[in-house]
Formats: C-alpha cells, structure tokens, sequence
C-alpha cells in the first residue's frame, strides 16, 4: 500500500514538474516567435558587458551587477528597519495605552491606503530636505515604512496566537511586561512569524525596483538607463527579472526550509 502510494506521488511529482517545464518552454516559444513577426533582432550577445568584463585578468562588475549591489543594501538594510518597525507597531496595538495602539492605528492605515510610490515621492521630496538625508536613505525609510506596517499584522497575528494560559502563568510568577514578551511570548511567537517575515523579505526585493523614480541607481535604473542608450528593451529587462527571479526564487526556498521545519501543529 505504502510502495503504490509513494509511486503515485512520484509520478504526479514528474507530471507537474513536465508540466511546468512545458508552459516555461511554450511562453519562451511566443515570445520569441512573437518578437520576429514584429521584426525584433535579438542581441543577447550584447549583454554580458552590462554584467561584468575582464580586463587584463582583473574582474569589472558592469552597470547591472553594480546596480545589483545598491539593490542588496536597499534590501538588508531596509529588512532591518521593516522588521523593527513592524515588531515595535504590533506591540504598540497590543498595547493598553490609548495613545499608542491611536498612533499605531494611524500609521498603519496611511502606509497601508497608499501607493508605495506616492510614499516614495513624499519621502524625498518632502520628509528628505527636512531630516537632511540623501535619495538612498529616502528609498530605504520609504520602503521600510511600507513593509513594516505588512510585519507588523505578521508579528501580532503570531503574538496574540499564544496561547493565553502562557500570559496568565508568566504574570503569575511576577514577570514584567518586557520580560514577559522577552522569555516567554516572542520565543514562541517567532516559530509561528518566522516564514511569512520572511516571504516579506520578497516582496520587499521586488518593491525596492520603485526607488528607480527618484533617481537610485539599483538595477532597474541601470536597466532603464541601458535600454535608452541601446535600445536593447528585450534582453536587457529580461536579464533583469531573470536576477530577481534568482534572488526571489532562493528567499522561496529559505521560506520552504523554515516551515517545515518550525512547523507548529495547531
């Protein structure tokens, strides 16, 4: 019974996988065969000297992995904040003063009502010239602000999934507030958060392609830059979302790891 069922799942396993590799193989199919009849030219072999060149045996990064450089430090940098922001915003409406659970509530409703790119713009034109901060640090407050308010709902929905018996014990035995959320509450709030802060750190790669409107020079500014001066549409943002398809594909697979591994079971 054992031996039938496993080999049903193996062939559903090889048929999915055929299946997947199928439409990946036919979108390419018209895509390319769509590109001719409207008379493209293909220059893949243009590209590489965007990526990298060697010169007398010494490595030079190209527009694109530099512009993929500033994307990384957008993207760690801006993680850091989100998850900060967002734990500090969940203990903050979990809260029982009126004032902070007000402000909160606030936040969490602009930066959740409005357009990333709006909140961009808002960042360095307005909040930038008064804090004194350069278009790199406006792109990085902007991103971390939009995506802190998404961790915030991701920490209290893990937060009040404790079970309450563990506040009731932990106030029992004279435990503070902080040392209660400290020791007992986030340890095992965190199993629960860990992956979906993670898939975060996704959506937060893809978003950060935004700050190209106020002149960051990560890879989609590289790309568009590029594009304008060679015309190579096509290949040059197709390289580019193949990078972060690459980067958003193994943050996937990190997520993948950690659920089943910090699986709880209900």
């Amino acid at each position: 019974m054992l031996n039938s069922t496993y080999r049903f799942v193996k062939r559903m396993h090889i048929f999915d996988i055929s299946a997947y590799l199928f439409l990946m193989v036919g979108g390419l199919f018209l895509l390319i065969k769509g590109a001719e009849d409207q008379g493209y030219y293909w220059q893949w072999f243009r590209i590489p000297k965007y990526l990298y060149q060697i010169d007398e045996g010494r490595f030079i990064a190209g527009p694109i992995l530099k512009g993929l450089k500033i994307t990384l430090n957008l993207t760690w940098i801006s993680l850091i904040l989100t998850y900060i922001i967002g734990l500090v915003t969940a203990l903050m409406r979990l809260s029982n003063s009126l004032l902070a659970r007000g402000i909160a509530r606030v936040y969490l409703e602009i930066t959740r009502n409005t357009p990333l790119l709006v909140q961009i713009f808002f960042m360095y034109f307005v909040v930038a010239p008064i804090l004194d901060i350069d278009r790199f640090f406006a792109g990085v407050l902007a991103l971390s602000l939009f995506e802190g308010s998404y961790a915030s709902e991701i920490y209290r929905s893990g937060i009040v999934a404790v079970n309450k018996g563990q506040w009731e014990a932990s106030y029992t035995l004279g435990l503070s507030t902080y040392q209660n959320y400290r020791y007992i509450i986030l340890p095992q709030a965190i199993r629960r958060i860990l992956p979906p802060l993670t898939s975060q750190a996704v959506s937060l790669i893809k978003d950060s392609s935004l700050v190209s409107v106020i002149a960051i020079y990560e890879m989609t500014m590289q790309a568009n830059e590029i594009a304008s001066e060679t015309f190579l549409v096509f290949e040059i943002f197709f390289t580019i979302a193949a990078i972060y398809l690459a980067l958003t594909i193994t943050l996937s697979q990190i997520v993948a790891y950690f659920e089943k591994r910090y699986r709880v079971v209900s």
